[in-house]
């Protein structure tokens, strides 16, 4: 407990050691194991950084807030404790609600602490400095948002927020602490008995033994089985227990982009290659740590069999039936469901009948030869495919390197082509497909890991969250960032007839993002051709200090929405993407 001299004077011998609110919430977080704070410092916030500082506690300084409360979140996805995002009031705590809500959607556990004005005057609406209620505006998109409204209860409010961030599903959790608060002076020993340690804030939760009964019964009986792995399943850290359940049931196993690596990519199990097939087929399901969202297609026909009956396995009741009924729900913690399930399928229970693992076979073998005639082909100017294959190659060369990715088109090729062998090593725009997580992302993996880390990234996702460069080399971290640059959102050949202003979805085609990392001391490239791609990303790895690599791509490849195409609207007097309008 850290303590502080009595405001106006000097302390006498038999006066009491003080503290502060912001030594009470540094301790608060120290006591529950916090070990780094994400942030943007400013009033009434930046002594709370200092003082964490002070303490051992690594603060990390970004350049926007909201880049800050993606790195916390991704912390906590690759820890399993929750992150932690610090912003000021009103303006820098909004643009850390963006990164909020999507932790709480991508099921992140994660605390936003906000500093915030004088209560009296913000519900007065005097018309404070950065007034806002900002408790009232993070509700609606966190799982729990609490204030702390008298220095002694920081305690409890640092523990209800770190119990509720991980408990049950994980989320976002935001914590209002009014500047008050931070600068209220206490007597250190009472302020030091009001603080305590969360004791096992996310406890085991038990599946019902006859839901387990009934989802062996289910795959026992099933012709054309299908497991169904996402983040939740890479986020429990049940590794082991899930990998023995796949493998001594034989059973084809299909993993979401984040799951990928909990079993590698190569295991001969993998039905990621026949994923269409496999959905289309499959007669019974087993969903473990994936939710039937618009990512899997809600589970409705044209890709799920209309007849396919459902297993789940999540943590959250309310998830159940959500889009299709459910025949056996697991609700419990992953790895306590996938131990029961080991425990009571007897050897030899379920079997998955041969003709089904030769159809998923074929179609997989299919697929690779087409994927290796893409890879193989080397057009000019580069495209995806061979930008991709060099980045694959290479980092088979540095299997602890995590990759993260965002984009439209390097999205949706990446996660085709870059296969990866280590679990919670890639990450990407997640459930909402939110653009900009990348260098947040990038930042907490390097943080957190210490390992290197390949930031994939299109050119226009990039350019959300650029700035981060700064943070990068300012920190020194081995983040290595790939753009693949064709020149555009989507791509960069668009046209507009009616001006000389450039098209909506046109971006600089000949920028040279290199030069950016540069200006920070960084080290860039700039790649034409896959081969020099490779030299780049070699020499990047091998220094293990911040670089870019700026990957010319023809700025003819690429679509509009990359896979998600089907969602844009279609109305009658809309013109063709970047096509001029016809003449009435």
């Amino acid at each position: 407990m850290a303590t502080v001299s009595a405001p106006g004077g000097t302390a006498t011998a038999d006066a009491q050691p003080l503290t502060d609110g912001f030594h009470l919430v540094v301790d608060a977080l120290k006591l529950n194991d916090v070990q780094v704070i994400y942030g943007v410092v400013g009033i009434p916030v930046t002594d709370l950084a200092r003082v964490a500082q002070a303490s051992g506690i690594r603060y990390i300084g970004f350049r926007h807030e909201s880049d800050a409360g993606h790195a916390a979140a991704a912390a906590g996805f690759l820890t399993k404790r929750p992150g932690i995002a610090l912003t000021v009031s009103a303006p820098g705590f909004l643009n850390g609600l963006v990164a909020l809500a999507d932790a709480t959607t991508n099921c992140f556990p994660m605390v936003q602490i906000s500093g915030s004005s004088e209560r009296h005057i913000v519900d007065l609406k005097q018309g404070d400095y950065e007034e806002l209620d900002q408790l009232a505006a993070a509700k609606p998109f966190a799982k729990a948002a609490y204030r702390v409204d008298r220095v002694e209860d920081i305690g409890r409010g640092v523990a209800r927020a770190i119990r509720t961030a991980i408990s049950g599903r994980p989320g976002g959790v935001y914590l209002d602490i009014p500047a008050a608060v931070l600068g209220d002076v206490v007597d250190a020993a009472t302020g030091a008995a009001t603080l305590w340690r969360v004791v096992d804030p996310a406890p085991r939760q038990l599946p019902a033994p006859e839901a387990v009964d009934q989802a062996i019964e289910l795959l026992a009986a099933a012709e054309r089985p299908l497991a169904v792995l996402g983040k939740g399943a890479a986020y429990a850290r049940a590794d082991q227990r899930i990998r023995e359940f796949i493998e001594t049931t034989g059973l084809p196993f299909l993993p979401m982009s984040m799951a990928k690596g909990l079993l590698p990519d190569d295991h001969p199990q993998s039905a990621a290659a026949a994923r269409s097939l496999a959905l289309r087929r499959a007669d019974v399901v087993m969903l473990v740590g994936a939710r039937l969202n618009w990512l899997l297609a809600h589970g409705e026909p044209p890709h799920w069999n209309p007849d396919a009956k459902f297993i789940q396995v999540d943590i959250e009741p309310t998830e159940l039936d959500s889009n299709q009924p459910i025949a056996a729900p697991l609700v419990g913690d992953i790895g306590s469901v996938m131990e029961a399930l080991v425990e009571r399928a007897k050897p030899g229970r379920i079997q998955v009948a041969a003709r089904w693992r030769q159809e998923l076979g074929e179609r997989s073998a299919h697929n690779a030869a087409k994927m290796a005639d893409h890879l193989d082909a080397d057009p000019h100017p580069m495209q995806f495919y061979g930008a991709l294959r060099a980045i694959r190659d290479v980092l088979h060369e540095h299997p602890r390197a995590y990759v993260v990715n965002e984009g439209a088109n390097a999205l949706d090729f990446a996660r085709n082509v870059i296969d990866m062998q280590q679990p919670r090593h890639r990450l990407d725009s997640g459930t909402w497909g939110v653009m900009g997580v990348g260098m947040g992302y990038a930042i907490a993996a390097a943080v957190e890991s210490g390992d290197p880390v390949v930031a994939v990234e299109g050119d226009s996702a990039f350019g959300f969250d650029g700035m981060e460069l700064e943070t990068i080399c300012r920190y020194q971290l081995p983040v290595v960032v790939v753009i693949l640059n064709n020149g555009g959102v989507y791509r960069g050949d668009g046209t507009n007839a009616a001006s000389a202003d450039p098209s909506p979805t046109t971006l600089m085609l000949h920028a040279h993002h290199d030069r950016l990392i540069e200006a920070f001391g960084g080290k860039g490239y700039h790649a034409t051709t896959p081969a020099e791609l490779t030299t780049a990303l070699t020499e990047a790895l091998a220094s293990g200090g911040p670089a870019l690599i700026d990957c010319v791509i023809d700025p003819t490849a690429g679509t509009e929405s990359g896979h998600l195409t089907n969602l844009n609207p279609q109305g009658v007097t809309a013109p063709a993407p970047d096509a001029p309008a016809k003449k009435k």
